[in-house]
């Protein structure tokens, strides 16, 4: 678990975000798709003099006759547009049937010259083109058929009319997760011909250009032009985004009465009575193919589409990588005051880039996963720094708790720095001595119901263990009842400090041999002890307030020499010293007893008892 709130954690974080972005699954994509949305909403609508869109709607079903109408109807509109001087006429309604009351002809005869540009639309069934097939010029490395959407067939017009007709357009659509219709393909591929939109063939036959020009890179499409118009910036399989910013002026055909002066105007004729074309949705509301053409005929006369190209994906991910990057390092290594300011300052200059690039260049760069990854590692990185105060006060609590006052524990929980106050970090060696025992001592004091003479035993034993620790260079921390802590290295140096330690506590040990007789004079048993030893690294020096001020020593490496006294008990032998003090010895003779698990230490410890024979009776004797 601890691994879970360590800055590895956060690592892992940001890269699972990184290979996310990567992989860039649905959710995400709509999610981005939704923020480009937001982005149109910045635009300012303008009017359009340039597009106009002629409706046939439930008004001109009602003057001319259910659908489908005769193709002299159509004639007839034909005739009436340019009557008022439209300029290019184009028609997203498809002729796939013969007219059923022969007017095929008719129709066919004021397509002939009239600059019309008739549609089709992709299709898993129907049959091949037969009007005029548009060749395309090619600059760059890659074949774009092998780039542009394929279909496998196209749904028609009657051959009759798509051969005098001026150009023949495709309305296909970009498949979009949310069925929202924001990007349209420019060309497609139908058996490995290149096909263009609508748009872009009436954009062609109004420059009566003979083809079109594709640049392609290594991954794609990159640009579509029809000169002497602004290339238009594709992604890599041809599409591109539309700007839905333009105000059309809309007309629902009647009569020649109802239709405005159209002098030099791109005009588009389709269908909006309800039952026989259904709008579909778009970032600005549900809208007709005539409508959606008009805007991206509209984009590449002005010149002003939204560009989205092979790199842009390329730079968001570098962008949310070097944000969740600096957002990680202002969390762990600024103060905490500065931490939120400066991550928020950093998501919403990505937010601002990206608002920025959309206004100014008209370039699409998504905000919201650089945002949403950044402030999940803001959230991830700060929840483990808190943790981790967390647990420091904790720990702080538990090792000074116990030596030194509570004023001074609740100071440097609120401040941890506070621990290098006076103090040093060294190696030293640590002793606990306790009497063991005890307790039938002080039940036959109690008995007599002498509790001054159980305070004065107690303090004989304690003034003769403390000259024993005092004799051997050692400091005497505290007492704890009948149980004494001591220690080596401070403020003394001492260089064999594990030694005198272990010597302390064999001294200590012999004392009960000295105070037998004493002891039976008493009428009391003999006198044994309980000592741990330990050696490590710790914090030493003055420690508390003005009020009160210790010398004392604290660290996980006394906790262990507590242990191993208490431990004494259960392996039965009087002396128990830590695998770090024996390793220091070299005079003291020891053997191991066992591997122990004490409290507070996940590792198991080994531990040693110095051998006490005859010998070194006498010797510390």
């Amino acid at each position: 678990m601890k691994w879970l709130y360590s800055g590895w954690a956060v690592v892992v974080t940001i890269c699972l975000l990184t290979t996310l972005k990567i992989y860039d699954p649905t959710p995400l994509q709509s999610l981005r798709l939704q923020t480009f949305d937001a982005l149109q909403s910045l635009d300012e609508v303008k009017e359009s003099n340039e597009v106009a869109i002629i409706n046939i709607g439930e008004k001109s079903l009602q003057q001319w006759g259910q659908w489908p109408w005769p193709r002299q109807n159509f004639a007839q509109l034909i005739h009436d547009i340019r009557q008022n001087n439209a300029g290019m006429i184009g028609m997203t309604v498809m002729f796939p049937e013969a007219d059923r009351f022969g007017g095929d002809e008719v129709l066919a005869s004021w397509l002939k010259g009239n600059g019309i540009v008739l549609s089709q639309t992709p299709s898993t069934r129907g049959v091949r083109s037969t009007g005029p097939h548009i060749g395309t010029g090619t600059i760059g490395p890659s074949n774009p058929t092998q780039s542009l959407l394929e279909w496998p067939n196209l749904v028609t017009n009657i051959q009759i009319l798509e051969e005098q007709a001026e150009g023949i357009g495709v309305l296909a659509s970009a498949p979009q997760p949310d069925l929202v219709t924001r990007t349209y393909p420019l060309a497609i591929t139908v058996n490995d011909k290149i096909y263009p939109s609508f748009a872009i063939e009436m954009l062609r036959t109004f420059t009566q250009k003979p083809s079109y020009m594709l640049k392609t890179s290594d991954i794609g499409i990159q640009e579509f032009a029809v000169p002497p118009f602004d290339p238009i910036v594709t992604q890599p399989d041809g599409t591109a985004y539309i700007r839905f910013n333009n105000m059309f002026k809309e007309y629902e055909y009647i009569d020649i009465s109802s239709l405005p002066d159209l002098t030099g105007k791109f005009v588009i004729i389709g269908v909006t009575a309800e039952g026989v074309q259904n709008p579909v949705p778009t970032p600005k509301g549900n809208m007709y193919p005539q409508q959606i053409q008009g805007h991206m005929l509209q984009n590449f006369i002005d010149g002003s589409n939204i560009q989205r190209n092979e790199l842009s994906a390329l730079y968001e991910l570098l962008g949310a990588l070097l944000g969740m990057i600096l957002i990680a390092i202002a969390v762990y290594k600024l103060p905490l005051l500065w931490t939120a300011p400066i991550s928020m300052l950093i998501l919403g200059s990505e937010a601002y880039l990206s608002v920025w690039f959309y206004t100014n260049q008209l370039v699409l760069m998504d905000a919201t996963f650089p945002v949403l990854s950044g402030f999940l590692v803001f959230t991830h990185s700060a929840f483990n720094n808190f943790y981790k105060q967390y647990k420091l006060r904790q720990q702080i609590k538990g090792q000074f708790g116990t030596y030194i006052s509570p004023d001074y524990v609740d100071m440097i929980v609120k401040d941890p720095s506070l621990m290098q106050l006076g103090g040093q970090r060294k190696e030293m060696s640590f002793m606990f001595a306790d009497i063991v025992g005890f307790t039938p001592i002080s039940e036959t004091y109690m008995k007599k119901d002498d509790p001054e003479g159980l305070v004065e035993l107690i303090n004989s034993f304690l003034d003769k263990m403390t000259k024993i620790v005092l004799a051997n260079g050692g400091t005497i921390d505290k007492y704890m009842g009948d149980c004494i802590m001591a220690f080596w290295n401070a403020p003394i140096p001492c260089d064999n400090h594990a030694e005198m330690a272990v010597k302390t506590a064999i001294e200590i040990e012999l004392l009960g041999d000295e105070l037998e007789k004493e002891m039976e004079k008493l009428g009391l048993p003999r006198v044994k002890f309980g000592t741990g030893v330990n050696t490590g690294t710790c914090i030493v020096g003055n420690m508390g307030s003005e009020a009160r001020l210790d010398y004392s020593v604290v660290g996980d490496a006394v906790n262990l020499g507590a242990r191993l006294e208490a431990e004494t008990r259960k392996q039965d032998t009087p002396i128990l010293i830590s695998e770090f003090t024996y390793m220091q010895l070299t005079d003291i003779a020891c053997t191991q007893l066992d591997e122990v698990t004490v409290k507070g230490k996940e590792e198991p410890v080994k531990i040693y008892a110095p051998l006490i024979n005859n010998e070194i009776r006498k010797l510390y004797k």
